[in-house]
């Protein structure tokens, strides 16, 4: 109960920080704190929470007397901390991970700095959808546009370094409307690159909101269910400008971008989609408004591309204010599998990413609006198809 009761009195300072723009303080402590201590009374509370004595490291005899793991703990995991007596393979370690920051992690300080902190707790609100376009024409009666309902997840997670856990909840759950859908993110931005996979799994809670002529071309809100998307994607891309240009500083909040900076940005990209949509069970009267639209589609590709974008950072404030976006066109190689409408083929691979960020910081307190669209292209002597995942996320989060 005293850890939940911890997590829980963290977790108000966060959101009352941001929300009333004042200081304030939990229930419990009715002391009124300013913005400047009230990074000082959230370490109090880590320090607390992870059982850590601010006071034994200037009792070297009683500090010195502990095993290095104890040392560590006690003094909030600073690991270059020199007071920490570390064997003989732990050190060896650590020596292998400051080679690795000095060579993958390392920027002109004049343009990027790290924040001080190793420890970051941050709630992450999460809302994404789905759209599906089918164009026989580039008339709008001749347009099928498909999109899903909006999902909303919740996530709370914890990190310290490189390292991170958490738990992510379907707030369309809590309301009643169970959806069958999962997804799944891994991410890692260093200095010189970035690499992620995603996996993604949806069916139904769809609405068909154009249908040709179908209703005087006006937006529909026609529930469709007969549809399901399964997707496996990833990327590696390498930033040219990694001295000037910081990825994480837009999306990690381990780093602050103190100059206005951009770069271009080389990679590859794996893209692996599997599509079905059944118009069979839609009314006879609706579909002569798309005569050209066949009662089944099932697509199966796998895309081999090669990324050409770029990445750029505009710093409003130092420390405090910075706008990102990044675009990641590609373009290579798409195999299209026998079991595909279109049966086995060779074509060309289309596709965009493009994620954008908004960021304030405030000393130890970060929050962030940020979003991204992947999106792909699929076309053919008769028709033009696009599907895309849309996101938009508020984060708000701390460092310690």
């Amino acid at each position: 109960m005293a850890f939940r009761a911890h997590i829980i009195t963290i977790t108000a300072i966060i959101f009352s920080a941001f929300a009333s723009g004042a200081s304030s303080v939990p229930a419990a402590d009715a002391d009124s704190l300013t913005f400047n201590s009230l990074e000082s009374h959230f370490d109090a509370e880590v320090d607390s929470l992870l059982g850590i004595d601010p006071g034994l490291e200037s009792d070297s005899a009683a500090f010195a007397a502990l095993p290095w793991y104890k040392q560590l703990w006690n003094n909030g995991f600073r690991i270059h901390d020199k007071n920490v007596n570390y064997p003989a393979f732990p050190r060896f370690l650590l020596k292998v991970y400051d080679w690795g920051d000095r060579t993958f992690n390392s920027y002109d300080t004049d343009y990027v700095v790290g924040t001080g902190k190793n420890w970051k707790l941050l709630v992450n609100n999460y809302n994404w959808m789905e759209s599906y376009m089918m164009l026989f024409s580039m008339r709008s009666r001749d347009m099928l546009h498909i999109r899903s309902e909006i999902y909303n997840d919740l996530g709370f997670h914890i990190s310290f370094m490189a390292v991170g856990i958490g738990y992510t909840a379907k707030v369309n759950n809590w309301a009643g409307h169970h959806s069958n859908r999962s997804n799944f993110n891994f991410n890692f931005t260093s200095s010189r690159f970035s690499a992620n996979i995603d996996i993604l799994s949806t069916k139904g809670d769809t609405r068909i909101t154009h249908f040709g002529g179908y209703g005087d071309g006006r937006t529909l809100h026609y529930d469709f269910n007969d549809i399901w998307h399964k997707a496996l994607s990833g990327e590696f891309y390498y930033f040219l400008n990694h001295k000037k240009y910081s990825q994480a500083a837009a999306y990690c909040y381990s780093k602050y971008q103190l100059k206005s900076s951009g770069s271009a940005v080389f990679g590859f990209a794996f893209n692996n989609q599997r599509m079905s949509m059944d118009f069979s069970s839609l009314p006879e009267d609706m579909k002569e408004y798309l005569p050209s639209l066949d009662n089944y589609y099932r697509f199966r590709f796998t895309d081999y591309a090669l990324i050409a974008g770029y990445g750029h950072n505009w710093v409003l404030h130092p420390r405090r204010w910075l706008v990102n976006l990044t675009l990641l066109p590609s373009i290579g190689y798409r195999n299209s599998y026998s079991d595909s409408s279109e049966g086995r083929k060779q074509m060309l691979a289309a596709n965009m990413r493009m994620r954008f960020a908004v960021v304030y910081n405030h000393k130890a307190l970060f929050a962030s609006l940020n979003g991204r669209v992947d999106g792909n292209l699929y076309f053919n002597s008769r028709y033009t198809f696009f599907n895309a995942t849309e996101s938009l996320s508020l984060i708000v989060g701390c460092r310690f």
